[in-house]
């Protein structure tokens, strides 16, 4: 699911190629897609995008007289700049915004459609699309350990919970872990204020190298290669890969559709976390640390 870097890199680019020109027509290909009725999808054509806002993992289409087009584009939605007039494709097509000078392609993999568009009028109904977590760029440590011990969760958990954060989400959250060198499932109300205040400073870092790196990455172009993996990531999608750090094979828990990549060394003293689905196999046999892991490799 693209998170707070893609989102404001998707969001800047939108703005930069289509900034302050007038919405010809949106083309809705699915009936799945649009989840309000009033006002109607046709009330935005004919007026100007003058900006674009990210909120939370969704993107705001802000047009005149405050109409504002809010898309979440969930686990695979994503946008594509094409010709003026260009038709979504045909299996994965879901809408197609016109422009003067281009169009812009929403397209959706898989057979679930699970990516969403709602138009509203005003800035009060956008309240109802704010899932309310804190963003960490407008945040000071103090607030930041606030929200963080509100409740009694994983850190993971925690990081990922868009009610307490805003915009973080399975991948990036890794990252943050692997750069606080602390475990994912510590208990949030269980860090001590050096812990939290680590955990601050790793998330503010992370999340301000990766809009950094993919702005470089797309420059004035348009973002049209998202991914949930990178190969400059440390530990996300690189189970079995080595830590760049210490150069210990990466792990990972597997719970429901998701997994959490994190390095034993790094991160937990070199304790391994159970995974569910493997802990249940393999019961006694379960290895307990790395270093038996690596006996057994």
């Amino acid at each position: 699911m693209p998170e707070l870097p893609d989102i404001v890199v998707y969001s800047e680019a939108i703005e930069r190629h289509f900034g302050g020109e007038r919405l010809e027509s949106l083309r809705i290909a699915s009936p799945f897609l649009v989840r309000s009725v009033d006002p109607p999808v046709s009330d935005l054509e004919g007026r100007r995008l003058v900006g674009v806002r990210r909120l939370g993992k969704r993107i705001v289409f802000e047009f005149e007289d405050a109409h504002f087009a809010v898309l979440h584009l969930m686990i695979a939605g994503r946008l594509r700049l094409k010709k003026r007039g260009a038709k979504p494709p045909g299996r994965n097509g879901l809408a197609a915004f016109d422009f003067p000078e281009a169009t812009l392609i929403l397209t959706e993999a898989g057979s679930h459609k699970r990516a969403s568009l709602f138009v509203v009028r005003g800035e009060d109904g956008l309240v109802e699309h704010d899932p309310g977590g804190l963003e960490v760029f407008d945040a000071d440590a103090a607030a930041f350990a606030e929200v963080l011990r509100r409740e009694n969760h994983t850190t993971k958990r925690a990081l990922t919970d868009p009610r307490l954060f805003s915009g973080i989400g399975n991948a990036y959250s890794d990252e943050i872990l692997h750069r606080a060198r602390q475990s994912p499932v510590k208990l949030t109300q269980r860090l001590d204020d050096d812990e939290v205040r680590t955990l601050f400073e790793a998330t503010v870092e992370v999340l301000r190298e990766w809009v950094e790196r993919l702005r470089e990455q797309t420059g004035q172009g348009f973002p049209d290669k998202v991914k949930a993996f990178h190969p400059e990531m440390a530990v996300h999608g690189r189970f079995r890969e080595p830590c760049p750090v210490c150069e210990a094979p990466v792990q990972r828990i597997v719970y429901s559709k998701n997994e959490s990549n994190y390095c034993a060394r790094c991160q937990t003293g070199g304790k391994l976390l159970s995974d569910r689905a493997l802990s249940r196999l393999l019961k006694s046999d379960w290895p307990r640390t790395l270093d038996e892991l690596e006996r057994r490799g």
